[in-house]
């Protein structure tokens, strides 16, 4: 198959397209890299800064629209695949969905459905706008709501998701959402994470998984920062929950805090660490959790039993889930600072072992395969 995949979150496309390629199809990564992280892409399509910045992209795309047809498969990482202005989308849209064979609608991230849901059905116990029936009144919250109801993306948003062949979401919670609009229309795929250079050497000869399990030990606790979304997506207070066990316990715990750097510096950064904390406010771990737990990082998260369940995982659940409670990130940090070596270890193992089962990029690029497959074939 030909496949072009439209818009970057969190390496997902980038991940997805190696997977892809491993598999024999001809696959094309067209975004702007996810801003600052600067993941990988086959065309660049970064708005540059500055009034003339949206001028210079459309332009761009124009000047690649020959390279944006003749697909068996185009998939769009969100109504707003590019940087323009919604009303611009509806007209590349429009093109992609006259010059390709089928397009799929990617369930990432933030869209109009995802709003709409939390806010009016609230399928979920909490969610980045509701904690039970009362709605989240943070300034991140409130202007997502403003960008999604009744504007131009929801119109967007509502079009593309009616229009396309198929929607595909990445998370229970994104999954969710979708269904209560779309039922079977909504796909749900794992996440794609690349294995094959995990370090798995950290388990069999790291510093925390010795025979000597009576020796003490630093436990190093990694969280990464979006300055603009902290309050958001709860880092601010997973920060000062770390802190506080950092200052309860200076000889057992070291923290390392990195803020909106490139996702090569992140990687880099987090490799060392034993233990992530993730979004506040998830009921699943994401791209940058996964990638952690993949390298023996324990995730403290996002692991509610809703995440095993649509995994069909009964066995293997190593993330340490916290609610969205201050008290309750505190105390769960405080348990694994107290837990014994060997059970620290068998975490980290647990958690290599969680992602290649469910995660892995190839297996991943062959469900998406299947449903490809699925859009094209005569029925």
């Amino acid at each position: 198959m030909r496949i072009l995949l439209l818009g970057e979150y969190s390496n997902v496309h980038a991940t997805l397209a190696e997977g892809l390629r491993l598999r024999g199809h001809e696959v094309c990564l067209a975004s702007n890299g996810d801003f600052w992280k600067n993941y990988p892409r086959d065309i660049n399509l970064k708005r540059e800064k500055g009034k003339l910045g949206g001028a210079l992209l459309y332009a761009r795309i124009i000047a690649n629209l020959r390279n944006f047809v003749g697909y068996d498969i185009v998939q769009l990482i969100n109504p707003m695949f590019v940087e323009l202005k919604a009303k611009k989308i509806f007209l590349l849209y429009r093109f992609l969905r006259k010059h390709n064979r089928a397009v799929v609608l990617g369930g990432f991230g933030m869209d109009y459905y995802w709003v709409y849901n939390c806010i009016q059905h609230k399928p979920l116990r909490y969610s980045d706008f509701n904690i039970g029936n009362k709605l989240r009144t943070n300034r991140d919250a409130i202007k997502e709501i403003q960008d999604w109801i009744g504007t131009d993306k929801e119109k967007l948003n509502r079009m593309i998701a009616n229009d396309c062949d198929a929607i595909v979401t990445g998370l229970y919670e994104y999954q969710v959402c979708y269904e209560l609009s779309f039922g079977q229309k909504a796909t749900f795929i794992p996440m794609p994470i690349k294995m094959d250079d995990y370090s798995g050497h950290i388990i069999n000869d790291g510093k925390h998984c010795t025979n000597d399990n009576n020796k003490k030990f630093k436990l190093t606790i990694f969280i990464g920062i979006n300055k603009t979304r902290s309050e958001y997506k709860g880092t601010d207070i997973m920060l000062k929950a770390a802190e506080e066990i950092r200052d309860r316990n200076k000889d057992m715990v070291n923290l390392v805090v990195v803020e909106s750097v490139p996702f090569d510096t992140y990687k880099h950064l987090m490799e060392s660490s034993d233990v992530i904390l993730d979004q506040l406010y998830s009921y699943t771990p994401a791209m940058n959790a996964l990638l952690a737990m993949s390298k023996g990082i324990i995730c403290v998260g996002g692991g509610e039993p809703e995440n095993y369940e649509i995994l069909n995982e009964d066995k293997l659940c190593p993330i340490i889930n916290v609610k969205p409670d201050y008290d309750d990130v505190v105390r769960q940090l405080q348990a694994l600072v107290d837990m014994p070596k060997e059970m620290i270890c068998q975490l980290k193992k647990e958690s290599i072992a969680y992602v290649a089962k469910h995660h892995d990029y190839k297996k991943i690029a062959e469900r998406y395969e299947n449903l490809y497959l699925s859009l094209i074939s005569p029925q």
